[in-house]
């Protein structure tokens, strides 16, 4: 079959099928680019004739135009993520900046675990031509271009120099992206001229092909080792992380729950595990947890994490949990089981869960566990209760939050990633259950959000998507609003406007930093003059202003009932610091000269209550 080499990899992409639990879909839902000189003749071309036949043929891979390259990756990570990693996107890219522009997505991407296939442009492989147009020229080597910046945030990384590369990096590619203990960004560099090379392919390369995601099963001394050590625990936890989510383990995890009555606590990409309410469900954990939760934590003699990566936040930068704590750590990755000195079960987390109920028969967690869980829980509950009830003018941040709660409903997913709104919303946020919150926490990108929620919609159109975004994160990357109007995909945003940066504002004070660069103010010190909902309208959304909680949630109620993007905009205080206290610590080191002796004798008596947990195992 003689096809040019992009023709090919479009070709391979539109017939790739994932399959778990022997339910197939397509892996990629579509094609998400901006054309340059280095793939437009390639690449773009490809598509341009691939989706033309493909009423035919039904081998479709629709393509989406985005503003920004960066933004292009976290559509895709957010698409990945609504799938529970059975499908994404690919992402197209000129060579040079549009290229170079990736990197931070797919660093997200990849610290998240999420798959991503991205296909930037590359020099030409001949040389002929060159120095191009955007070329980074190496005296070392004639060999390197900027793609080479994507290699250490990629888990694969290829350059097709000639056509006969092709079929063993793109096979090598979807192992990569298809399994969940390799998973991430995965690049494919592609020079211009290979791109449009003809070749005559083995017909066998396009087969339909179904990529079977595993779920492995723990190793049986390892299931009897964790059962030994969790029977004789007196005051167990559940810490649940987005691996509970992405392997679809609620239901395991909810009947283990409530069979042995272990509480279950949630990282921030574990979050929706349990729905709010559940009488063991006490709400996020750590650095931003809820009070419930995080003194469950203290108390714990053995913690089980289920599909988490223990970051600082989840830990409280390891002064969370008791120094003679004991972890069983249920992962698909060994690099993930052994943190904490945990007794390892690499498995699936579904599969990990079961079996583990099933060694742990006859055996539970004393009664008054699930009691303790049950009055601490609603302490926390009567505490988020007033915080929401607030209804001062300007909103306050927490009111702001409970009101997109509460128009969310069952079928609503929120969207966030980065200053102050993720870490309210992960102590205040009741989830319905799995797939109602999604915040980027792990690499905590300003910019995600309205992108992040543009993959969110694609991959689950029957959701209602509520972006809630400040005006930091807004102001770096509001573009693909415009990729939400042109599309015909339906968001709402929540945009918080408080003139600056509240997260980074506090923190900077708490460090002894005097809220430096943390305020967005005229040379005078004064107001500017911008005005981010008239920016918002000018890209083609309907635009709300709400001065008060009652004008919000009238608003949150016509952007509902709409079908079309819709910003709100909504002015907060900046100072103000009205979310409970989750009684936990964040390790972000204080000048030793220079700072209040406050400042420095707090972060020393953080330094000394954390514990490296280096005990063996059992």
């Amino acid at each position: 079959m003689r096809l040019t080499v992009a023709q090919a990899v479009v070709r391979f992409l539109a017939r790739q099928w994932s399959e778990r639990d022997g339910v197939e879909r397509r892996f990629f839902g579509g094609c998400v680019g901006i054309f340059g000189h280095g793939n437009v003749a390639g690449i773009g071309q490809a598509l341009a004739t691939a989706n033309e036949a493909a009423g035919e043929t039904g081998d479709e891979l629709p393509y989406l135009l985005s503003r920004n390259e960066q933004a292009m990756v976290h559509t895709a990570a957010g698409y990945a993520r609504a799938s529970n990693r059975l499908a994404t996107l690919a992402c197209t890219t000129s060579i040079g900046p549009g290229a170079t522009n990736m990197v931070t997505g797919a660093a997200g991407a990849t610290i998240n675990r999420l798959p991503v296939l991205l296909l930037p442009g590359d020099l030409f492989s001949t040389r002929v031509a060159g120095p191009l147009l955007q070329e980074l020229e190496d005296q070392r080597s004639y060999d390197i271009s900027v793609n080479d910046c994507l290699k250490p945030v990629s888990r694969f990384w290829d350059r097709i120099n000639r056509p006969e590369q092709l079929p063993s990096a793109l096979l090598a590619a979807m192992r990569v992206l298809t399994d969940p203990a390799e998973t991430g960004a995965v690049t494919l560099a592609l020079p211009q001229d290979v791109q449009a090379e003809a070749y005559d392919w083995p017909e066998e390369l396009f087969a339909r092909r179904v990529w079977h995601v595993p779920r492995p099963r723990p190793e049986r001394a390892a299931l009897e080792r964790a059962a030994e050590r969790l029977r004789a625990a007196e005051r167990p936890l559940i810490v649940a992380g987005g691996g509970a989510l992405y392997s679809e383990a609620t239901g395991e995890l909810r009947a283990f729950a409530e069979r042995f009555g272990v509480p279950v606590a949630e990282t921030q990409a574990g979050k929706g595990a349990l729905p709010h309410g559940h009488p063991l469900a006490v709400g996020a954990i750590g650095a931003t947890g809820t009070t419930a939760a995080n003194a469950l934590a203290r108390e714990a003699d053995v913690v089980i994490g289920v599909g988490t990566r223990y970051s600082d936040f989840t830990t409280a930068s390891r002064t969370l949990f008791a120094p003679d704590a004991a972890f069983v750590n249920i992962n698909v990755t060994g690099f993930d089981a052994a943190k904490l000195s945990g007794l390892q079960l690499v498995a699936d987390a579904r599969e990990g869960l079961a079996e583990l109920a099933g060694a742990l028969a006859g055996w539970s967690a004393p009664p008054a566990l699930r009691e303790r869980a049950g009055e601490l829980t609603r302490e926390w509950d009567a505490a988020v209760d007033a915080a929401f009830a607030l209804e001062g003018t300007p909103p306050s941040q927490a009111a702001v939050i409970g009101a997109v709660n509460a128009a969310a409903g069952a079928d609503g997913v929120v969207v966030c990633a980065a200053g102050s709104m993720p870490g309210d919303l992960h102590k205040l946020w009741r989830p319905s259950g799995p797939g109602s919150y999604h915040v980027e926490y792990g690499y905590s990108c300003m910019g995600y959000e309205i992108a992040g929620g543009l993959g969110v919609k694609l991959a689950a159109p029957e959701r209602e998507v509520f972006v809630l975004v400040g005006d930091g994160s807004y102001l770096m990357m509001a573009q693909e609003l415009v990729t939400a109007v042109a599309e015909g995909v339906k968001l709402t945003v929540v945009l918080v406007d408080n003139s600056g940066f509240a997260s980074i504002g506090r923190l900077s004070e708490s460090v002894g930093a005097r809220r430096l660069g943390t305020a967005y103010t005229a040379g005078d010190g004064g107001p500017l003059p911008v005005d981010l909902a008239a920016n918002a309208a000018s890209l083609g959304a309907a635009v709300v202003r709400a001065e008060t909680v009652a004008d919000l949630r009238k608003a949150l109620d016509a952007a509902r009932a709409g079908d079309v993007t819709t910003v709100i905009h909504v002015r907060t205080d900046r100072l103000a610091d009205d979310v409970p206290s989750s009684r936990a610590w964040w390790d972000v080191p204080v000048a030793q000269v220079g700072t209040p002796e406050a400042v420095r004798e707090e972060y020393a008596a953080g330094k000394r209550a954390q514990h490296l947990h280096l005990a063996p195992p059992g």
